[in-house]
């Protein structure tokens, strides 16, 4: 099970991170994805983190603001989102994939395993 919390509203320019809590699997055996879903928009993988936590993958979009990282001890995955803008607007979900050892992770939606309920994050200009 993966819970999604830590959303908000934040003014442009600022600054949230959310959390992702795994529960019934250990982080290292899957990689950790964050999507997020604007309405009437496609859901667009923006960073995504592999078992081990030695990789990490970006989107474009996000690149050099978003940062993901992970607490092994707590089984928790966070995205700390900084710059944010009303682009940045959304319901952001997290979500896992198995992967092999040695595997890159990756940033589509259709491969991931495992979802958890969304977070909204609102960004006011």
């Amino acid at each position: 099970q993966l819970q999604a919390s830590g959303g908000g509203l934040v003014q442009a320019g600022g600054s949230l991170r959310v959390s992702c809590v795994a529960s019934g699997f250990t982080l290292e055996n899957y990689a950790l994805g964050w999507f997020r879903q604007a309405p009437g928009q496609e859901r667009e993988g923006i960073s995504c983190m592999t078992g081990r936590g030695d990789r990490t993958n970006y989107a474009d979009s996000v690149k050099g603001r978003f940062t993901i990282s992970r607490d092994s001890t707590k089984n928790t995955v966070y995205l700390q989102m900084n710059r944010l803008n009303a682009e940045d607007t959304a319901v952001y979900f997290c979500a896992a994939e198995a992967l092999f050892p040695g595997q890159r992770c990756g940033l589509n939606y259709h491969d991931m395993d495992y979802w958890g309920k969304g977070t909204q994050v609102t960004v006011s200009s």
